[in-house]
């Protein structure tokens, strides 16, 4: 029996089983293809199992569609939106030697170097404390 899809429909399959590597989902009922795990989700998939179960009822859009071995390529992610991204922040290096210059600094928050020269200012405070109770 020929199969009467096309590269770029969308179509609805039944999910007939699940492997760690994708998901085969039944076009009729003698045809079906394979859902890669990257093909899935627009985010990542650990399992597929978390998302589809055998029976689930799924649309896919068809990617490929090999007639000499009969392998069916398929999408679900394809066939909904994608998520919209959120803006990126601009990637800037910290330059060494402007470093002491917190131009960029959230506030309430002290990076190490300046932690360090408040402990080092604290304990020679308390070390010129305890050399004047010594000399007294």
């Amino acid at each position: 029996m020929q199969l009467n899809v096309n590269v770029g429909d969308i179509v609805e399959g039944k999910v007939t089983g699940i492997k760690p590597f994708g998901a085969f989902v039944a076009l009729d009922n003698e045809h079906q293809g394979l859902v890669h795990i990257s093909e899935i989700a627009h985010k990542y998939v650990k399992d597929i199992n978390d998302l589809l179960s055998v029976g689930d009822p799924v649309k896919v859009k068809v990617l490929t569609v090999d007639e000499d071995s009969g392998k069916i390529s398929l999408s679900i992610r394809a066939t909904e939106p994608a998520p919209k991204a959120e803006p990126k922040k601009p990637f800037s290096p910290r330059n060494r030697s402007s470093r002491s210059e917190s131009t960029d600094k959230q506030p309430g928050f002290n990076t190490l170097e300046e932690k360090l020269k408040d402990w080092l200012k604290e304990s020679n405070d308390r070390q010129a404390q305890l050399n004047k109770r010594l000399k007294k």
